[in-house]
């Protein structure tokens, strides 16, 4: 019968539109690949075989739109780590937090990819930055301070942000004094945070 064919084309077809929801923007998948060199491009042990091209804003923006993507590649976890670490502060303190990230990414002390930097630890202490692992849902409350903070990780991952920090690898909240802030060299102060380095890191 006529209304049995198209409840079955009906029920054939949700699969794929259900696909279509799911499956990121063509942008979207360009953004991440892009990103993904961008990380390879300062990591310290991993050759970069593909051309070198920048991240625009506008791809940059389209990845991760509603702020509750698995943190799987290079944009989402960076700036998801701005965002809940930073979010709520000014400028500078995001900015910060990036280059945080990416000295660490810089480093061969850590992991090579962002997502492997952030993850650091798993999700069980001592996890390597606090949100990672505060038993919290990580999905994004502040869809305005979520696109700010995509955008200064665009910035981070193009290598287009100063250094703030001077070579910083770690950093801790004013409110707190972790123990293993005496080991390190402060490097500098924010209106949020202290930045630290190990005092034998070469910042050159």
């Amino acid at each position: 019968m006529p209304s049995s064919r198209l409840i079955g084309w009906f029920l054939l077809a949700l699969p794929v539109a259900a696909l279509a929801v799911v499956n990121p923007s063509p942008q979207a998948d360009e953004a991440e690949r892009k990103a993904e060199v961008l990380e390879q491009v300062v990591a310290p042990d991993v050759e970069v075989t593909e051309p070198v091209e920048p991240l625009s804003k506008q791809e940059t923006q389209v990845v991760d739109p509603e702020g509750s993507d698995p943190l799987e590649e290079p944009i989402t976890c960076l700036a998801r780590s701005i965002y809940w670490e930073a979010k709520g502060t000014p400028g500078l303190d995001m900015e910060s937090v990036a280059n945080v990230v990416m000295n660490r990414l810089a480093s061969e002390e850590f992991p090579n990819t962002v997502c492997e930097v952030v993850k650091q630890g798993s999700e069980q202490s001592p996890c390597q930055f606090s949100w990672w692992c505060d038993g919290r849902p990580d999905e994004v409350v502040e869809d305005d301070a979520y696109e700010v903070a995509k955008e200064v990780a665009r910035q981070a991952l193009n290598q287009e942000l100063p250094d703030h920090t001077d070579g910083a690898l770690y950093f801790h909240d004013r409110t707190v004094h972790p123990p293993w802030a005496n080991e390190f060299l402060l490097t500098t102060e924010t209106e949020a945070f202290l930045f630290y380095r190990p005092e034998h890191t070469n910042t050159e």
